[in-house]
């Protein structure tokens, strides 16, 4: 095996090795609000599960030189809605990642459509089978000098599912079809799906 000290590295060759490695990796669409209303969308794949009880999922946004639209609004106002991406929106999501302004909403850009959220201001999009409405719990900036990021953990305050994709508290894999991040432009989809027993 080929032994690399990440100090060595430029933070791009280590950047190359997380996002090469740690495959498939889930897709968090995330919406947010600005202080003037304006809604912004992103997708981010480093992205998972925190903690069920009370459930919890963590957003961390790469800071290249200076806040993303949807960092600096999630400090701003401590809200977001986390959506689930799968094949049917997916091309979609990615006209989302298209740099625009503050004042420009990626949203409208996309074509995709604002749905009001239950225990928070912003809104999700209706194009989601899966969204959970996110509360922030801690915020925390890493890196130092250069490229840096900021992790975000939020609490759910409220699910909302695809009634064609739940039955009976779980969620049907092959219904919500999710999509996941690989390197570069590729993306991945659900395969083979196979069972092995816990040990006792």
């Amino acid at each position: 095996m080929i032994s690399i000290d990440p100090k060595q590295n430029s933070e791009r060759d280590n950047y190359k090795l997380l996002i090469g490695s740690i495959i498939p990796r889930p897709i968090a669409f995330v919406t947010t609000q600005s202080s003037n209303g304006v809604v912004n969308g992103a997708p981010f794949s480093y992205f998972n599960i925190v903690s069920s009880n009370p459930p919890m999922v963590s957003v961390s946004i790469q800071r290249p030189n200076k806040l993303k639209d949807t960092a600096r609004n999630i400090y701003d106002n401590e809200q977001f809605v986390v959506h689930i991406v799968d094949d049917e929106n997916v091309a979609k999501i990615n006209e989302t990642a298209a740099s625009l302004p503050p004042a420009e909403s990626e949203i409208e850009l996309a074509n995709l459509t604002l749905v009001p959220s239950t225990n928070i201001s912003v809104p999700g999009i209706k194009e989601s089978k899966f969204r959970m409405e996110c509360k922030l719990v801690q915020a925390i900036p890493l890196g130092g000098d250069g490229p840096g990021s900021d992790l975000f953990i939020g609490e759910i305050v409220t699910f909302h599912v695809d009634d064609a994709i739940y039955e009976n508290g779980r969620i049907d894999p092959r219904g919500l079809n999710a999509v996941s991040r690989l390197a570069g432009s590729s993306y991945a989809k659900i395969g083979e799906i196979f069972s092995i027993d816990r040990p006792k």
